[in-house]
C-alpha cells in the first residue's frame, strides 16, 4: 500500500540549477528523486513547495510523495541523508494524510535575503551573501519596504509578467530590513509569490538604500500596475533562502507575527 510523506529539505543551492528539473543541468529534485527510487526500487516523484531559482538556497523547502516501502519516517531521514550530498539534507519527515499538497497546501511562505555592505566580502560568505560596497540607507529601505505590505497586484516586479498567471495579485503580510554590523537581512512573508519577485522586491530596496530611487517609488510602481522594466532589478540569487513554508490554521497565524 502507498504511504504519503512530507519532508522539510534543507540545501545550499551553489551548484545547482535551482529545485526543479532541467534538461542541461542537476537540479534539487532530481537528486531528492534519484535516492527515493534507490529506497523504492522504481521511480519516485517529489512534489515540491515552490520553485527556487539556480544558486537559491532552502532552509525549509517542503515536499510530499508517496512509497510503497514501509520505510519509518525517522529511518527515511537516515536513509536519505546517507545517500544524498552534503548539500542536501532531509531534516524532517513524517506520515502525510493524502489531501496534503507541499504546494497547494501551503498557507504561505518566508523568504530571507542577505546582503553583506563593506569594503571587502569575507571569502567563506561568498555563496551566501550578496556584495554591496556602498553605504546604504536602512531607513529608506525601511519606509520602502512598508509599501510592499499588503495587497497588491505586483506584475511590475516580476520576471516575466507576460507568462500565463491566473492573476499577479498578492499578499505581502509583513517586509521588515534588519541590520547586524555588516550584515542587511529582508525578511518577507506572503501568501505567494511571482517568478523572481523576492529578488525584484530586495534588488529595488537595495536601489533605495543607495539613493538611486525614493521610498515612495515603490508605492508608483505598484499603483502602475505595468510590466517591469529595467529600472527593477533582479538581486543576485545567492543571497536568497526559502526560509520556512506556512500550512493548517497555526501556520496562517504565525505568518501575520513579526519575526
Amino acid at each position: 500500500m502507498k504511504r504519503k510523506y512530507k519532508v522539510v529539505i534543507a540545501y545550499d543551492g551553489t551548484a545547482y540549477s535551482g529545485w526543479q528539473y532541467q534538461e542541461n543541468a542537476v537540479g534539487i529534485q532530481q537528486v531528492v528523486e534519484e535516492v527515493l527510487a534507490y529506497l523504492e526500487g522504481a521511480p519516485v516523484r517529489i512534489f515540491g513547495s515552490s520553485r527556487t531559482d539556480a544558486g537559491v538556497h532552502a532552509k525549509g523547502f517542503v515536499g510530499h510523495f508517496h512509497l510503497t516501502k514501509p520505510i519509518p519516517p525517522k529511518n527515511l531521514v537516515r536513509a536519505m541523508n546517507s545517500r544524498l550530498p552534503e548539500a542536501v539534507r532531509i531534516l524532517k519527515a513524517a506520515y502525510a494524510k493524502e489531501d496534503f499538497d507541499a504546494r497547494l497546501s501551503a498557507k504561505g511562505k518566508e523568504y530571507r535575503y542577505q546582503l553583506y555592505q563593506a569594503e571587502i566580502l569575507p571569502p567563506h560568505l561568498v555563496p551566501y551573501w550578496t556584495f554591496c560596497h556602498r553605504p546604504l540607507d536602512l531607513r529608506a529601505m525601511r519606509q520602502a519596504a512598508a509599501y510592499f505590505v499588503g495587497k497588491h497586484d505586483f506584475v511590475s516586479f516580476a520576471a516575466n509578467p507576460n507568462r500565463e498567471l491566473d492573476s499577479t495579485v498578492r499578499t505581502i503580510f509583513s517586509f521588515e530590513v534588519k541590520k547586524t554590523g555588516p550584515k542587511y537581512t529582508f525578511i518577507v512573508r506572503g501568501d505567494g509569490f511571482l517568478y523572481k519577485q523576492v529578488r525584484s522586491m530586495v534588488g529595488f530596496l537595495i536601489s533605495v538604500g543607495k539613493g538611486n530611487e525614493k521610498p515612495e517609488a515603490v508605492r508608483e510602481l505598484l499603483e502602475a500596475k505595468t510590466p517591469r522594466t529595467a529600472r527593477v532589478e533582479t538581486a543576485p540569487g545567492r543571497g536568497l533562502f526559502l526560509w520556512k513554508v506556512f500550512y493548517g490554521k497555526s501556520g496562517s497565524e504565525a505568518l501575520r507575527r513579526k519575526t
